[in-house]
């Protein structure tokens, strides 16, 4: 479908609007998520430092509280009693706090000799294989161990251990508080609740031992070995040093993400968001920005559409009055020259042009006029000479005479068939033509149009027939429905292939109109030129060769005389053309049934004749 000028104008404006507010809410948009992301990451990595921060205050204190415990297990020369040592441990109430999954203490080879909560088989054992006693030999300073699992209980466990030195500084034993990850969770509890409320998720890694400390969900029973490589990109880019950024966790959610290492132990923090939690206020605020924008915007592409709707209207009022003009030739109508520069100028040119239009459509058709008439009385001469020496009236021919002048005969009915259209059109478009009406017999007249085309549907080598229901007499003028019939059968034989059939079908629908359709079998007309098929000079193109010859000017005079009949008439395509006219005709009277059939009887349609 075309567009108006206005129409693309309207449109432009549209578009013009739609992409701006686009740009800008694509371009306020991605500043945004970048300021919200950048903001973002900040803040992740503050609170990931904080937390790790206090994780590590956390522990500093328990292991604080450890040491300062040790202090009391030794006289300065050797460890107290035994007994004594569970007494200690039992008053210790706040410590117990700190270390919920028990105290022990070990001699100075490691083995524990005490414990505050008993566990089977933990007595006894030594523990001096265990890299955080080693460390403890080595530097005779507190430490706290890697995730291990215990050997009585085998649970996931954090050991912290305080070496119990002599007034020498010789170590005496060992003060052991232990934690059961799958018990006590290493962050503050408070932290963890708030941050899981908030959608946050923590991950602490020992990444030597390649083992969770916490894992973010629940916790384990065990010690849960990291994922391999490829597994959890969370994890791959906490492991890759990266201190910040945006990856995916192990649902393929993506996340934003924030690490620091625990120094004392060597640990590795992790925090994550969600993104789509990270940038939730940034797609808020940019909605109700957009909003805003596309109601101003909209606004001012109504304003805009309506300023050139304005503008463009009085393009449309003369356009409505060109095709008035073009449908009346006898219009004189001119057009207001008002309105904008540009449209007056357009409507004043136009004025002119139409001026000189009339006029020289005046001078034409006074030409054609004269000229087709001078041309036609010796023309009809010229063709009653031709006949009489044919006919044999001067004398027999010679053959090639004779072939000369059967040929000079048939151009000249058909030069004269040319100047009768040129002159039936002008007189058409003049208003000059009257019908004469009068009770006529449509079958008589197809049969009659039938035989008139017999010859040129023998040089076409094409079979013509027709059909007729009973059809009464009608009032209709015979001469102008036989110009009719003759114009739509020779176009149709001349569209016909060598061998096909043009039928002329009849068919009455009562109570008044009369519908005659003359169908061909060729390639039917083509949908290039179905909106050009009634107008003067029209002919359709075959290839690269017309179709058929002529003035193209018959179908433009049966759809002139159709309508001066008040019909109406159209085609169809299906297995061929088929051209119909629909005409108004009065009954001549209920019971007058035609007479002039000379065919077969049949229930419901009668063949007229069949030539070839």
């Amino acid at each position: 479908m075309r567009l108006s000028l206005k129409g693309r104008i309207a449109l432009i404006i549209m578009l013009g609007a739609v992409l701006t507010v686009m740009a800008v809410l694509a371009t306020a948009y991605h500043s945004l998520v970048d300021d919200f992301e950048r903001l973002n990451h900040q803040r992740q990595a503050e609170e990931t430092v904080r937390a790790a921060e206090q994780v590590e205050q956390v522990l500093a204190l328990r292991l604080n509280a450890l040491e300062s415990f040790s202090t009391q297990l030794s006289n300065g020369i050797s460890l107290v009693p035994d007994s004594e040592l569970i007494s200690l441990m039992e008053r210790q109430q706040h410590l117990r706090q700190f270390f919920p999954d028990g105290l022990m203490v070990f001699d100075g080879s490691g083995t524990a000799i005490a414990e505050n909560m008993l566990v089977p088989g933990r007595l006894g054992t030594n523990y001096a294989d265990r890299p955080h006693f080693r460390r403890l030999f080595a530097t005779r300073k507190p430490v706290i161990s890697h995730p291990i699992i215990g050997r009585a209980t085998g649970a996931p466990l954090v050991s912290f251990l305080s070496p119990i030195l002599s007034d020498d500084g010789d170590l005496l034993g060992m003060l052991g508080g232990v934690l059961n990850l799958a018990r006590t969770s290493i962050l503050p509890k408070k932290r963890l609740a708030d941050a899981l409320g908030e959608g946050v998720s923590f991950k602490i890694l020992d990444t030597d031992n390649l083992v969770y400390v916490y894992n973010g969900v629940d916790l384990a029973a065990d010690l849960q070995p990291l994922p391999s490589p490829g597994e959890d990109p969370l994890i791959d880019a906490a492991m890759s040093g990266f201190s910040i950024g945006i990856t995916q966790d192990g649902d393929r959610q993506r996340m934003v993400f924030a690490t620091t290492h625990l120094e004392q132990l060597g640990w590795v923090f992790v925090r994550a968001v969600p993104y789509e939690q990270v940038i939730a206020p940034a797609r808020a605020f940019f909605l109700r920005f957009a909003g805003i924008s596309v109601l101003i915007g909209g606004g001012l592409a109504l304003l805009a559409f309506w300023l050139a709707w304005t503008a463009m209207r009085p393009l449309e009022l003369m356009t409505r009055q060109i095709r008035s003009m073009a449908t009346q030739a006898a219009s004189n109508q001119q057009l207001p020259e008002t309105g904008v520069t540009e449209v007056a100028e357009l409507a004043r040119a136009f004025n002119q042009l139409t001026a000189e239009r009339k006029a020289l459509s005046e001078v034409k058709d006074d030409f054609v006029a004269v000229v087709s008439h001078e041309l036609r009385t010796p023309l009809t001469s010229i063709n009653g000479a031709l006949k009489l020496m044919q006919s044999g009236a001067v004398g027999a021919l010679p053959e090639k005479a004779g072939d000369l002048t059967s040929l000079a005969l048939r151009n000249g009915e058909r030069l004269q068939v040319i100047i009768n259209d040129l002159l039936d059109f002008n007189r058409l478009n003049a208003g000059k033509v009257e019908l004469a009406p009068e009770p006529c017999c449509i079958t008589t007249l197809v049969k009659e149009a039938i035989a008139g085309n017999r010859p040129m549907a023998d040089d076409y080598r094409v079979t013509l027939n027709g059909v007729a229901a009973l059809v009464p007499s009608v009032y209709l003028d015979p001469l102008r429905l036989r110009q009719i019939l003759d114009n739509l059968i020779s176009n149709a034989i001349k569209f016909s292939p060598p061998g096909g059939t043009v039928t002329v079908r009849v068919e009455w629908q009562p109570p008044v109109w009369l519908r005659i359709t003359v169908s061909d079998q060729g390639e039917g007309i083509p949908d290039a030129f179905r909106g050009r098929l009634f107008e003067r000079f029209a002919q359709a193109e075959h290839g690269t060769m017309r179709a058929s010859r002529g003035t193209g000017l018959g179908l433009a005079i049966c759809k002139e005389l159709v309508e001066l009949m008040r019909g109406r008439i159209g085609f169809y395509n299906r297995e061929g053309a088929h051209l119909w006219v629909e005409l108004p005709g009065a009954a001549a009277g209920d019971s007058a049934i035609t007479e002039h059939r000379n065919i077969e009887d049949m229930n419901d349609a009668h063949p007229i004749s069949t030539y070839r």
